[in-house]
């Protein structure tokens, strides 16, 4: 069962934008630690960016300036900004939460104990 829902995936080329949005359900919904994973074929799922509410925010390196991870009505939902989209930006692109415990920022995808289903992203060159 998934606890939380993606959207807003779709196919773009390359330096298009894409607004992915994220939904929990009323289980996760008071986690505060929430992140944006992604996983390509035939690769391990990588950590994209993470956000505690207003305590704080933070994005890979491989997306740093293009992409941006942001909270919404009083930080029940998730959004994930991305522009400039590359062709390597292709994948499918998971929400996850997590308690977040004695801290906040990490990319660990074991480290996050509710995830969604995803939303595919494509990009074109």
């Amino acid at each position: 069962q998934a606890h939380l829902v993606e959207s807003g995936g779709g196919s773009v080329q390359a330096g298009g934008s894409l607004r992915l949005s994220c939904t929990p359900s009323e289980h996760v919904v008071g986690l505060r630690c929430r992140g944006w994973f992604r996983q390509a074929p035939g690769k391990e799922r990588e950590g994209v960016a993470v956000i505690y509410g207003s305590f704080g925010a933070a994005v890979a390196d491989s997306v740093k300036g293009r992409f941006t991870i942001s909270q919404g009505d009083g930080e029940k939902f998730t959004y994930l900004e991305m522009n400039g989209l590359k062709p390597e930006d292709t994948a499918t692109y998971f929400c996850a939460a997590r308690d977040c415990g004695g801290w906040w920022r990490t990319f660990n995808p074991a480290d996050y104990n509710y995830w969604g289903q995803g939303t595919q992203v494509t990009v074109s060159s």
